[in-house]
């Protein structure tokens, strides 16, 4: 039975060749063409890798500060012995035994948590819960930190976090539909580049095999290999 596509995604589709690829300015001119939704959509890329995750050495992650911010307001969650000092440093939730008693009853209103290193010791306790989230905090991305509020400001400044699933797969969000192109294309060229850095030394191959441009309501635009076959 064929999937029913709503007027708006007919509409998007007829703007554009989707089978085509396309440079990244003439693909973010694109986008923003598109019909837009009632609310202010996510703009996302979608990178397909070439590598193989279940290989420890392979393993892509990393983070990257988006130079016009992600457009979103995001939740800090701080581990530390000194909550009061985290809060004045614009967490919106700190503590450390309290906080993590109510993460084990289900408590999970944070985008990010960060953790200070003497934290750690208790907040590993928490992997199972917090790492199938991505709430984990991690020193490889910078929540592992003793300069709290540098990550606090870091991290609602519009730092993204990315990290290659299961199936070699990565999705970034890079900003909102209400940003400028130019705001969109320089967010997007930040990522691409943070990701082509974090090929893995070991890896031997074709390595980024594709990008996809899309914002939450509309079909995916593929970028040109030129814009990241360089990595």
């Amino acid at each position: 039975m064929p999937v029913k596509q709503s007027k708006r995604y007919r509409s998007a589709v007829s703007g554009a060749d989707l089978a085509k690829e396309y440079p990244l300015k003439e693909a973010v001119e694109i986008l923003t063409k598109f019909p837009k939704a009632k609310f202010d959509e996510t703009i996302e890329l979608s990178f397909r890798l070439g590598v193989d995750p279940a290989q420890g050495d392979q393993m892509v992650r990393g983070t990257t500060p988006l130079p016009n911010g992600s457009g979103k307001k995001v939740r800090v969650l701080v581990f530390t012995d000194d909550p009061a000092k985290a809060l004045a440093a614009g967490a919106d939730t700190a503590g450390l035994a309290d906080v993590m008693l109510k993460i084990n009853e289900g408590w999970l209103d944070f985008d990010v948590a960060i953790a200070t290193t003497d934290a750690m010791k208790q907040v590993r306790t928490l992997a199972r819960v917090l790492g199938p989230k991505g709430l984990m905090p991690n020193p490889k991305s910078g929540t592992v930190t003793d300069d709290v509020a540098a990550g606090i400001k870091a991290v609602k400044a519009g730092r993204v976090e990315f990290k290659v699933d299961k199936t070699a797969n990565i999705g970034v969000g890079v900003g909102k539909r209400s940003f400028t192109a130019d705001q969109i294309s320089e967010n997007v060229s930040a990522v691409l580049e943070a990701i082509g850095k974090a090929k893995p030394a070991s890896f031997k191959g074709h390595y980024i095999k594709s990008v996809t441009l899309s914002s939450s309501m509309s079909p995916g635009i593929k970028l040109a290999a030129t814009e990241y076959n360089k990595f």
